[in-house]
């Protein structure tokens, strides 16, 4: 079984910066992807930033040279760094992952439970 807890959304002024992490705990062999979700009330769930456990990073066009992913491979954590944040980022975020879990392929894919960020103008 594994599980992501993730922590560091919150209130925050038109401009400022937070940092979202997504710790997964449990039976992990080998990270597939990490990334962040997000989900504005009457929108889309959109894909924010991913990084593959090859170090390949994906960002959305919106985000791009705003947040920037990382990660702790020991820990199996991911991080976002959202800096300039503006009101329009203002959503849900949710960490979801795929891990192997086993030596022979098994994968597990899952969500966290979400932390909600707000942006005030």
């Amino acid at each position: 079984q594994v599980q992501l807890v993730e922590s560091g959304g919150g209130l925050v002024q038109s401009g400022g910066s937070l940092r979202l992490a997504c710790a997964a705990s449990g039976s992990i062999f080998r990270v597939n992807t990490m990334g962040w979700y997000r989900q504005a009330p009457g929108e889309a769930r959109e894909l924010v930033a991913e990084v593959t456990g090859r170090g390949d990073k994906n960002y959305a066009d919106a985000v791009m040279g705003r947040f920037t992913i990382s990660s702790d491979d020991a820990k199996n954590t991911v991080f976002l760094q959202m800096n300039n944040l503006k009101p329009e980022d203002t959503a849900v975020y949710e960490c979801e992952a795929q891990f192997e879990t086993d030596s022979i392929g098994s994968t597990w894919w899952g969500r966290g439970q979400g932390t909600q960020v707000t942006v005030s103008s």
